[in-house]
């Protein structure tokens, strides 16, 4: 129903993306803009009788819009980002699958959370801004090292484990009682060495940031 307007956007030589009903249109500034969003508001309505959803719909720099889960950075040579919207969703949604009530061991968690993360990439992987990937590899294997220490409960099994994977005695003792939340530790010296980077490509954990297990 909307090739109409794609033939009229390209008549009048504009660059613009369209997926079903939603529609972006860049222009060379707000003033052009503001015309833009008039005409194609008259067009639709006297052309197609269809009614634009004001609410959703804004004149404002490309940085400041999102369009299919994606956005722009600023600055003279925009660059291809993900939405921040994006990325608050899939924070929740590692969050969900990375939950202590789960009672799933460690690799099972890695796996499922995979299944999610190959889609995930997929569709975003084609963003410009490679450093929000390689952070959210980041925070997921400090997700994963916090949980891992939340199933360890107690200071004693807290403190055998470490030592059981390499940690030095006093590191240990100094880790296993301290008063930090699981959070703060999980970017500790005695967690990175006892949960590597290493352990988490054993266990096939997926990157985002590379084509590859993280």
């Amino acid at each position: 129903m909307l090739d109409e307007l794609d033939k009229e956007l390209e008549r009048r030589g504009h660059r613009f993306a369209r997926y079903a009903d939603d529609c972006t249109v860049y222009v060379r500034s707000e003033r052009a803009g503001e015309r833009a969003m008039a005409s194609v508001e008259r067009f639709l309505a006297g052309r197609l009788k269809l009614a634009i959803n004001k609410a959703k719909s804004a004149v404002a720099p490309p940085h400041e819009r999102k369009f299919l889960g994606f956005s722009f950075t600023g600055g003279t040579t925009p660059k291809r980002r993900i939405a921040p919207q994006a990325v608050a969703r899939f924070k929740e949604r590692v969050r969900a699958s990375t939950m202590r009530t789960r009672g799933a061991s460690l690799d099972q968690i890695a796996k499922e959370l995979s299944r999610y993360l190959i889609g995930w990439r997929g569709y975003f992987g084609f963003c410009e801004t490679p450093s929000v990937l390689r952070r959210l590899d980041e925070w997921i294997r400090r997700r994963l090292r916090s949980l891992v220490w939340k199933q360890w409960k107690r200071g004693k099994t807290r403190f055998a484990e470490l030592r059981r994977r390499g940690v030095e005695r006093n590191l240990a003792a100094q880790t296993a009682g301290s008063a930090y939340g699981p959070w703060r530790l999980s970017h500790s010296p005695a967690l990175t060495i006892a949960l590597p980077n290493k352990l988490f490509r054993q266990i096939e954990l997926v990157s985002l940031a590379t084509a590859q297990i993280a």
